[in-house]
């Protein structure tokens, strides 16, 4: 039978990129796609009227949701409420595309169709591996991500390529256990995804992909997160563990929930 792919598109203030990444969901793409939900995370711009008028102009061939965020649950917390609605819905992978515009879903199109997505836990796009390619990306922010990179691989004795790039798949048995609520809710929640995913001996298959920087914003703070980084690091390697059960958000969220505001059933 053929499997049933969510794909996820977290979206805050990205109201200039988004429509640019529902325009990458035609063509071959949509063979392998059942439905879309673009989760806004109470953007302040217009962003929602974008992807209103998007679905009423292009009226896309793929199902599509738009649902928002009951509170603002940051990055992270925009996952959780992607990983409950594929679960709940009965998805059996979910897709992460960045509302942003800076990956670039045909990358993950091969191994949909090689079928090899079937063979893992998670595969997970890799900005800085052989065949990759970076548009607008400093070489300072490359280097500093591949020492990142080196850091924990040497903790997690495997070899790491990316801690959190903009397009990422997951088998919905992986995430069904909910390991991952008490992950920061921020930007940081990628960098817990890969160690707890490395701590439970799961699958995890890195593929090259095309990274473009053109007219995004970005949220991160680099010397903040620097260190928060490291310190994070330092306690899973000192006890791992302790790390597994360790409660890392700043606010105790109960329940990660957001209401459809739109939906489109398209042609399939």
């Amino acid at each position: 039978m053929k499997d049933k792919i969510l794909v996820f598109i977290p979206m805050y203030n990205c109201e200039k990129q988004i429509v640019r990444v529902l325009d990458q969901l035609n063509g071959e793409i949509q063979n392998y796609i059942s439905r879309v939900i673009v989760v806004n995370n109470r953007s302040t711009d217009n962003g929602e009227e974008a992807v209103q008028n998007y679905i009423k102009d292009k009226n896309p061939s793929v199902p599509i949701s738009l649902l928002r965020n009951d509170e603002n649950y940051g990055l992270g917390g925009s996952h959780k409420v992607a990983f409950s609605y594929a679960a709940e819905n009965y998805f059996d992978y979910v897709i992460v595309l960045h509302g942003d515009d800076q990956g670039h879903i045909d990358n993950i199109l091969p191994y949909l169709k090689s079928g090899e997505y079937k063979k893992h836990d998670c595969i997970l796009g890799a900005r800085f591996m052989k065949g990759s390619v970076l548009d607008g990306y400093s070489a300072f922010r490359t280097v500093g991500n591949k020492v990142y990179n080196l850091l924990f691989s040497m903790v997690v004795h495997k070899r790491i390529y990316d801690l959190g790039s903009g397009l990422n798949m997951y088998s919905v048995n992986m995430i069904k256990d909910d390991f991952y609520q008490k992950y920061k809710d921020n930007l940081m929640f990628n960098y817990c995804m890969i160690l707890g995913s490395y701590y439970k001996k799961l699958d995890i298959f890195y593929f090259p992909i095309r990274w473009s920087e053109d007219d995004q914003v970005s949220n991160v703070k680099m010397v903040n997160q620097a260190f928060v980084v490291l310190k994070m690091l330092a306690a899973y390697a000192f006890n791992k563990k302790k790390f597994m059960a360790a409660e890392f958000r700043d606010k105790i969220i109960e329940n990660y929930s957001a209401k459809e505001i739109f939906a489109s059933d398209g042609d399939k």
